[in-house]
């Protein structure tokens, strides 16, 4: 049974909490317009109110007023003729023909422009395509269809309310949904404290730069010409390093658009000057495949003196060879990557739905050493319920709403050193025996909530006590610390099961591969950095030996 919001003005609640929430903690930064809002909206009429935020969350500006029917709202008209002074709507709005054949339906274009049969069953945009020509002028709603009998509202301050719903949320892929889903208890957000020093934004500046930031990203992905988008970019100068990463991702998108387009010159000029990680390394492949070895080889070089990340090292040493051999160089010696056991199986292919590494999981498992499918949800749930207080403590510019997945800076590269007596305190746990305890009990009490660490669904208490029960102190404490340095590039590429026996204490983790499957890079790493500290590990090939019938 779906479970119902008792509240009728649940949305209205919401709306008005969002408003409390940015005049108490961003008054200063507002605009006079943005504060005036928040002022007259509290005095409205409760039936104003809600159908006012009943058009907010609707998508586009225009709406009839027969659509907007309510139960608790009531007479539509009677809601609107409050919110008509406040220059937030407008009745019966000019609008082109393009606008009112998104308001009619086809029966209604049909009849209010005398279409004949054969015109009434053509698409509307053939309909609109032929109207065009005669009617190029915009007219008032009621000037266009007389005898319709309903009114059309224009809501004009859909971008201010678009800005509240940034400075509430700190993006805009978050919305209204939010609050319902934690009303209804689908989703639940750990409760941090919040402090003046928290706030996403800062200044008024920051606001505005996002702002642009998104319009450019908008652009961009409507196909604008880049250097267009690269020219409105705003310089990176407000200070905020949450900001300034949505930059270097713009950037380092349209330079992959270059790049994809052969404009190797456009390409590496923007990889050189964005600092989002793989940008250095593409810059080197740019200069290769423009043949501009020498330039390509000691961007490389001054690149293997201090690599940005394991990634971008393992990119270097396939990259290297390749610039060598091509300058003359002498071939650099083997690199020898750590002996990773190999496991081969030759299987009949399941005559009932399967998939890959589920047959692997019950080919291997046996009632004295179970198999589960964890892919990167064990070790990273592992890491999140250890390391819980110290990714969700409350420091400047982490949290600053109530529905965060995660801190805002999750990916920033000081995410770590900006928290490090914390996730020091946590990994002491491993050290002093006390991690069992606050692993089972984070389990317990945080089951369900939102966190980038835990995927809920893949884990129960069986999992985790057979984890605890068999993987040694000192190797959870080696995947903790990898994640650690780069969260974004090894929270991923984890073995796809994990084997226990729980007898002998002990595991044996299972990256499995079927027929033409390859091993990606973030694999790779995993598996070489398991191999290199002893922990177990091994690579299974799957093949058919033969088909289902």
């Amino acid at each position: 049974m779906i479970k119902v919001l008792e509240n009728q003005f649940y949305y209205l609640d919401n709306f008005q909490a969002v408003l409390d929430w940015i005049g108490a903690r961003y008054r200063d930064l507002l605009t006079e317009e943005e504060a005036d809002f928040i002022a007259v909206f509290a005095s409205l009429p409760q039936a104003s109110r809600a159908l006012f935020v009943r058009m907010v969350m609707r998508k586009g500006k225009l709406f009839r007023a027969s659509k907007l029917n309510y139960a608790e709202i009531g007479c539509t008209a009677e809601a609107a003729r409050h919110l008509l002074p406040t220059g937030w709507i407008e009745n019966d709005p000019v609008l082109t023909l393009e606008q009112l054949f998104e308001l009619l339906s086809k029966p209604e274009i049909g009849a209010l422009f005398r279409l004949s049969l054969h015109e009434k069953g053509a698409k509307k945009a053939q309909q609109l395509a032929a109207l065009r020509a005669g009617f190029s002028d915009a007219r008032r709603f009621s000037a266009w269809y007389r005898d319709c009998g309903d009114s059309v509202f224009s809501i004009l301050v859909k971008p201010l309310c678009d800005r509240l719903r940034l400075i509430f949320f700190g993006n805009f892929h978050q919305d209204w949904t939010e609050f319902v889903l934690s009303d209804l208890g689908i989703c639940k957000y750990e409760q941090v404290e919040f402090s003046p020093a928290s706030r996403g934004f800062r200044t008024r500046r920051d606001i505005d730069h996002y702002l642009e930031l998104h319009h450019c990203k908008e652009r961009f992905n409507a196909n604008e010409p880049a250097h267009e988008v690269l020219r409105d970019l705003p310089a990176n100068g407000s200070g905020n390093e949450w900001l300034g990463s949505r930059r270097e991702r713009l950037l380092f998108q349209i330079a992959q658009h270059y790049e994809k387009q052969r404009d190797w010159d456009n390409a590496f000029k923007v990889y050189a000057s964005c600092v989002f990680p793989g940008a250095r390394a593409r810059a080197i492949r740019v200069l290769e495949k423009n043949q501009q070895f020498e330039a390509a080889y000691a961007l490389l070089q001054t690149a293997q003196a201090a690599p940005e990340s394991a990634a971008e090292h393992q990119q270097l040493l396939r990259i290297a060879p390749r610039l060598m051999r091509r300058l003359g160089f002498a071939k650099p010696p083997s690199r020898r990557n750590p002996a990773v056991p190999r496991l081969d199986l030759s299987l009949p292919m399941p005559r009932q739905e399967w998939w890959v590494e589920g047959v692997v999981r019950d080919h291997l498992a046996r009632a004295d050493a179970p198999v589960f499918y964890v892919e990167n949800a064990l070790i990273n749930a592992l890491f999140g319920l250890l390391c819980w207080r110290a990714i969700f403590s409350a420091i400047p510019g982490a949290f600053f709403h109530p529905f965060h997945r995660g801190p805002a800076d999750l990916f920033s590269p000081d995410f770590f050193q900006r928290r490090a007596p914390e996730f020091r305190a946590c990994l002491a746990e491993l050290d002093n025996g006390l991690y069992r305890a606050t692993i089972r009990r984070n389990f317990t009490e945080k089951r369900g909530i939102q966190s980038p660490f835990l995927a809920w669904d893949f884990l129960d208490e069986e999992l985790i006590g057979l984890a605890l029960d068999c993987i040694p102190e000192a190797h959870l404490k080696k995947w903790c610390e990898r994640i650690m340095q780069d969260i974004k590039a090894n929270r991923s590429g984890f073995p796809d099961l994990i084997q226990f026996w729980p007898a002998e204490r002990r595991y044996n983790m299972i990256e499995v591969k079927g027929p033409g499957d390859r091993l990606q890079d973030s694999q790779l790493r995993w598996i070489e950095y398991c191999a290199a500290h002893a922990m177990p590990i091994a690579v299974c090939y799957l093949q058919w030996s033969e088909s289902a019938a």
